[in-house]
């Protein structure tokens, strides 16, 4: 079975595919496009030059690995805004799609904290809405993971036709060897944790009303149609 769990940035995704790689019968794959994300847009993101250096920036050299069959399982963590023009979409085709969305309040504000200029296509609810059309799925609000992840895990496992291993609750603080190389500027607070965090707070306050407001429609929609446990 091959998973792809989509997202944009800052929901969780790379929680999530720590909680697959837990599994003694899961490898996992961490965003394998973005080097040539980066190389076709010639965005000026956090350590792209090591980015670059460190993966194929040939998207169908890339895709034939990506629609390649595991040894196992597998889990594909792949961000939505990276599948630009030029980038094929065929490989994902017969995968098991797990769509992973967040407040966009909140993702404005975590982003925020890594980046100084932020657009909507760099929070990707629009590519994730457009991705979710084409190749459905489960759609998951991590809000709601956070507040149950036995019991959103347990859904997600049941929906999906394979056993629940309580392993995906729990791993190693460190980081996991599947870490892309950007991890030294991204991963700091998953790198720290063993687990899914508890329930966040109230909203926070975003300055940028004209990014929230973009955004919400989508969420909105997808919010919609998330499982619950």
């Amino acid at each position: 079975m091959r998973i792809i769990g989509w997202s944009g940035p800052r929901n969780l995704s790379t929680a999530m595919m720590y909680s697959f790689a837990n599994r003694p019968d899961f490898e996992v794959m961490d965003e394998p496009f973005y080097a040539a994300y980066l190389a076709r847009t010639g965005l000026d993101h956090p350590m792209r030059d090591a980015i670059l250096g460190s993966q194929s920036t040939d998207p169908v050299r890339i895709a034939l690995l990506c629609a390649s069959a595991p040894k196992t399982h597998s889990y594909q963590k792949h961000m939505a805004h990276h599948m630009v023009d030029g980038i094929p979409l065929d490989w994902a085709e017969g995968a098991v799609h797990l769509h992973l969305i967040r407040h966009p309040a909140r993702v404005i504000a975590s982003y925020g904290a890594k980046r100084d200029e932020i657009t909507e296509a760099d929070i990707a609810f629009a590519a994730q809405a457009t991705l979710y059309d084409r190749l459905g799925g489960l759609i998951v609000d991590t809000a709601d993971l956070r507040d149950n992840p036995t019991g959103i895990l347990g859904k997600i496992c049941a929906e999906m036709g394979i056993p629940f291993d309580e392993a995906m609750l729990r791993w190693p603080s460190g980081g996991h060897a599947s870490d892309g190389i950007w991890a030294a500027h991204w991963y700091n607070a998953v790198h720290r944790s063993t687990g899914f965090a508890g329930p966040e707070g109230p909203l926070p306050q975003v300055s940028r009303d004209d990014l929230l407001a973009a955004a919400m429609p989508f969420y909105k929609a997808m919010k919609s149609r998330a499982i619950q446990a």
